[in-house]
């Protein structure tokens, strides 16, 4: 079974366990007590959404129903696909509001409503006569579920080998805080226990590297309910690793010929009007109204404004290409059940590039952004990036500005510098921006979890909606071509991803404090502070612990603080001008000179040794 197969096995899998959950839940605390609303199987196993009433099922009752779920898969029973009509779905689940959202949903698309039936072989035949009959079966009595799906489902619970359920949350409706709340449960299932086994291993260590948990630990950011939720304070130690990785991708810009520009953080409704961004994107902006009647908005984006500096004065063809680059945040008002510490976030900083250029330049350009990126991510610890071709989906263009046209030489653009740099690629259809399609990297991290990272974006339809030109050869004018550029993307989420990836314990050059240095007396404490003092002439970041602790709670504090280098300096260290020089993970390097350390610490950071 290649890796497409068995995707698509185990999304049958987790989607035919989530029904035998449904199911469970219902034979435990009865149907009127446990109202189906919805869910999906998805890439990491699946979750369902439930109404509870005058009922309080928590995780403690996970193990009583995860043992009927097992008694359930036992009995071999089998899923059936049924279609009906939408009024005939519309009686069937007459008493489940939720139900009838998603048949209305189907009448307005004028297509038929598919239902999956999980009964056993023998009963199958009658469950099909009472579903097509416009009855919902009685599950206690003729031991038959059915229920609104799409799926595609396996063929029978025997096939759900290895299952689990993981936590329960609460979860509006639809995502909507105005609507239900509604309990979550969310759980996995494989096609054996080893890998079912190797996920949960996997879960576990991702809880020790969690970025929240780690974040505080390390003292890298705080929330405060009085800013509110969604709007992360970066601590001093937290703003110097924003800060040199931000460095890093300016560097490389700057190699390249971008120039920084600077942008307000709100702009007049009109802007985005014509960008096409506030009707796509117009609830989730934050709205100001002005004394004076107007109406303006945080900017959740920073391509319109740039097109506005490319447009204050005529451009030649000499003048191209234009490249601009800024870091700065953007703000979504995003559903406070959704964020989710740094990886999802109401105030984004984007390390946000754009070039305008001509056609003939399209390629040229994407190209050196790729350079930046590979030297971004290899000198971040990401190597092996795998790339994505982002297309939109023909199926629903309304999704999308321009022309299924425009789109179509779009994408066959991308897909030929793709090919012409031998890359490996997949494509991924309706994983495009509105305004165009992209080439997006995806890195793995350590636990082996993949992420969507730096991306290459052609626009063509924000060069037509601001009218951006310039004179060519001819004399005549001639519209430009827009390159979004995102390296880290999002700053916030970027660092989530590395402080996981590496546990907290970052490359040296990128390490918020480089050096501790630890005198095991007193009398050694002028000694470590001339010590310190040469280590910041050189650029090294360094700390001191002179607390009246033993030497030993010292070294194992910055340990947990995950420092990279400790020097240990004793009397005998002091009288041979030397250091002891300790690597994190309880590495003995010896004891050298200060000098020959400082050499090895600045060629790490100089190469971005990993």
């Amino acid at each position: 079974m290649n890796n497409q197969e068995l995707k698509e096995q185990r999304q049958k899998i987790r989607h035919s366990a989530e029904h035998i959950l449904t199911m469970a839940m219902q034979l435990l605390y009865g149907a009127d007590k446990i109202v189906m609303a919805m869910g999906p199987a998805t890439d990491e196993g699946f979750y369902f959404d439930f109404e509870q009433k005058d009922i309080n099922v928590s995780e403690n009752n996970f193990a009583e129903i995860e043992a009927k779920m097992a008694e359930l898969i036992k009995q071999g029973l089998v899923f059936e696909r049924v279609e009906v009509p939408p009024e005939v779905a519309r009686q069937i689940f007459a008493q489940n509001p939720y139900k009838q959202e998603w048949i209305q949903e189907a009448q307005d698309r004028q297509e038929p409503v598919s239902i999956y039936i999980t009964a056993s072989q023998k009963h199958l035949e009658k469950a099909k006569k009472i579903i097509q009959n416009g009855q919902l079966p009685d599950l206690k009595k003729d031991f038959i579920f059915a229920d609104l799906c799409k799926g595609p489902h396996v063929r029978s619970t025997a096939e759900i080998k290895a299952f689990k359920l993981l936590s329960l949350a609460g979860a509006y409706w639809r995502g909507d805080e105005n609507n239900q709340m509604l309990m979550r449960i969310y759980g996995t299932a494989f096609e054996n226990q080893a890998e079912l086994d190797k996920y949960l291993h996997l879960l576990e260590e991702a809880k020790k590297r969690d970025h929240r948990k780690l974040g505080k630990e390390l003292d890298l950011f705080t929330f405060s309910d009085l800013v509110g939720p969604g709007l992360p304070l970066w601590t001093p130690k937290g703003t110097l690793l924003r800060n040199l990785l931000d460095d890093f991708v300016w560097q490389l810009r700057q190699e390249k010929g971008y120039q920084k520009v600077t942008i307000p953080h709100l702009t007049k409704k009109d802007l985005y009007e014509t960008s096409g961004h506030w009707g796509k994107f117009g609830d989730e902006l934050f709205k100001i109204d002005t004394r004076e009647g107007h109406m303006f908005a945080m900017k959740p984006m920073n391509c319109p404004h740039h097109t506005q500096i490319y447009a204050h004065v005529p451009r030649s063809y000499r003048d191209l290409p234009q490249r601009y680059a800024e870091t700065t945040m953007v703000y979504r008002d995003e559903q406070t059940g959704e964020l989710s510490g740094l990886s999802r976030v109401r105030c984004i900083t984007q390390d946000d590039a754009h070039v305008f250029c001509r056609e003939s330049q399209v390629e040229q350009e994407s190209l050196a952004i790729w350079d930046i990126i590979e030297k971004f991510y290899a000198g971040t610890g990401f190597t092996d990036l795998k790339i994505r071709l982002s297309l939109h989906d023909p199926d629903h263009i309304e999704k999308y500005l321009g022309t299924s046209q425009e789109w179509l030489k779009s994408e066959d653009q991308l897909r030929q510098i793709l090919i012409r740099r031998k890359a490996e690629f997949t494509e991924a259809k309706g994983e495009a921006a509105f305004y165009g399609p992209k080439i997006d990297f995806m890195a793995q991290d350590s636990l082996g979890r993949e992420w969507q990272v730096a991306t290459i974006q052609v626009d063509r339809n924000m060069p037509e909606r601001f009218d951006l030109t310039c004179i060519n050869e001819q004399g005549s004018t001639e519209r430009v071509v827009m390159i979004h550029a995102a390296i880290m993307g999002s700053i916030e989420r970027f660092v989530s991803i590395l402080i996981e990836h590496y546990a907290g314990a970052f490359p040296v050059w990128l390490a918020p404090v480089q050096v501790s240095v630890i005198p095991i007396s007193a009398d050694q404490l002028d000694y470590a502070q001339m010590l310190g003092k040469k280590l910041g002439s050189q650029g090294i970041r360094y700390e001191i612990r002179d607390e009246s602790e033993t030497m030993q709670n010292r070294i194992r504090k910055a340990e947990s603080d995950k420092i990279p280098y400790m020097l240990v300096v004793g009397q005998r260290e002091v009288k041979s001008q030397s250091v002891a020089v300790r690597q994190r993970g309880q590495i003995d390097k010896g004891t050298m000179s200060i000098d020959e350390f400082i050499k090895i610490i600045v060629q790490e950071v100089e190469t971005k040794m990993i």
